[in-house]
């Protein structure tokens, strides 16, 4: 090999191994560059997404848009929350006309090898089960031998039926309603027997009946459904997403909240190394912010404006909610309490 050849080549390996100067990618700027991130949400999911009496949108993933926008504007206000069906939030996705979605979207093999989508960071560990009027007298699942159940086309709700009453040889009907004010109506009415979606959404569907306590939710789980949020593929984007999100479970791993966070601040000199790393823009936080190109101060605009993932999950599911979920029977907790989330290292 000539000293020429082997100069290039060492040369080339040496570039291989050096870090890119930036991790800025074309459609975070094109975000910053409008002023706002567009993120889509359940048009009407109590507890998850729905308007108040503003109009304004509220609920538990909500706040995972607002914490997108605090991280990458240093503002949690600049949004633009666009409730969207299911059967065509993937689609106006793909289409390039929303930025991030937020409206719990199952991570699947054939979603996620999409190449215009990005799933970023799950957020809720749910699966599907089944709701039921309490006059049908069901207390299983397997009891709805011949029931009709109303169900979202073009979701993984019907492949899942057909596993579970596949397994188990029970005949069923399955009534596929796209539009969710049809679908519950038609639950609501009497004319499908069983309502069949992911868990969380049947506790919020309970709230839009006319008697909540007239419906009852089986105990079986029939599937695995990770909710995780999902944006167009652009590294930089997610990743401002990404540890968003971490941040916010770090933040309640380490005890730290909306209430007691300028505190913690004020004393960030004296503070733990951990706390120093996911607050101080001196320590990797500002790393970070470097890299991508987003606020200085993200990690702490996003915990002081949307709070850790306690508060998130407590004020909008949790036992003082309408929906009153206990995250402490819930995957949803903590991983040193025996959940299934733990804080990425922010180092």
């Amino acid at each position: 090999m000539s000293k020429v050849l082997a100069a290039v080549l060492s040369s080339f390996a040496l570039l291989a191994v050096l870090p890119a100067a930036s991790q800025a990618g074309e459609q975070l700027d094109r975000i910053k560059q409008k002023g706002q991130l567009v993120c889509i949400v359940n048009p009407n999911s109590p507890g998850f997404s729905v308007p108040d009496s503003q109009g304004v949108f509220q609920g538990f993933n909500v706040d995972f848009c607002r914490m997108a926008a605090g991280a990458i504007f240093g503002d949690v206000s600049k949004v633009e929350l666009r409730g969207v069906g299911f059967s065509d939030s993937l689609k106006t996705m793909i289409a390039g006309d929303a930025d991030m979605a937020s409206r719990s979207i199952t991570e699947t093999a054939t979603r996620a090898t999409e190449p215009n989508l990005a799933f970023v960071a799950t957020t809720f560990y749910d699966g599907q089960g089944f709701m039921v009027p309490k006059s049908l007298k069901v207390t299983s699942a397997k009891e709805l031998k011949g029931a009709t159940i109303c169900a979202e086309d073009g979701t993984t709700t019907l492949q899942s039926l057909a596993d579970y009453f596949g397994r188990f040889n029970i005949k069923y009907t399955v009534q596929n309603i796209a539009d969710k004010s049809a679908r519950l109506q038609a639950f609501f009415s009497g004319k499908c027997d069983a309502l069949s979606s992911d868990l969380s959404a049947l506790a919020s569907d309970r709230r839009l009946a006319p008697n909540p306590d007239d419906f009852v939710i089986l105990p079986e789980v029939i599937s695995n459904e990770p909710l995780t949020l999902v944006s167009r593929p652009d590294k930089a984007l997610q990743d401002a997403i990404f540890w968003g999100f971490q941040a916010m479970l770090t933040a309640e791993e380490l005890g730290i909240n909306s209430k007691n966070i300028d505190q913690i601040m004020s004393q960030i000199d004296t503070a733990s190394p951990k706390v120093k790393r996911l607050l101080s823009p001196n320590e990797a936080t500002g790393d970070v912010a470097k890299k991508l190109g987003i606020s200085p101060n993200w990690s702490y605009v996003i915990i002081k404006n949307v709070g850790n993932y306690s508060e998130v999950f407590e004020r909008n599911l949790g036992k003082d909610s309408a929906l009153k979920i206990d995250r402490q029977t819930s995957p949803n907790r903590l991983a040193i309490d025996g959940g299934l989330l733990y804080a990425y290292p922010i180092r």
